[in-house]
């Protein structure tokens, strides 16, 4: 008997006039303000321009085989792993890179 409701409620749903309506892509904007410590890495390289400043900084990063699996984590928290090549004034050099970017959307 209960998945007679679930059937009438899955098909009210598919016939409601707000599921007929075709749904529109989401595309996520740009953030206003990158940064090291606030912005993960998947953003900073889906960005051509924020790409190009990490690889200006960290020759390669980008291209790093293993950069994909840090995607959803930030330049910061990831330190740790490469404290060698992420020191605090690279990752410093990264943000005036970063910064002037995000001046220019301005």
């Amino acid at each position: 008997m209960k998945s007679n409701y679930l059937a009438v409620a899955v098909a009210a749903a598919m016939l409601s006039p707000a599921a007929t309506l075709a749904a529109e892509p989401v595309v996520a904007a740009a953030p206003a303000v990158f940064s090291t410590t606030e912005t993960n890495i998947g953003t900073l390289l889906d960005n051509p321009a924020s790409k190009a400043a990490l690889d200006q900084v960290l020759p390669g990063f980008s291209t790093n085989p293993q950069v994909d699996m840090a995607r959803g984590m930030t330049l910061k928290a990831i330190q740790p792993y490469a404290a060698d090549k992420l020191t605090d004034e690279a990752l410093a050099k990264v943000d005036v890179e970063l910064a002037k970017l995000s001046a220019s959307k301005k």
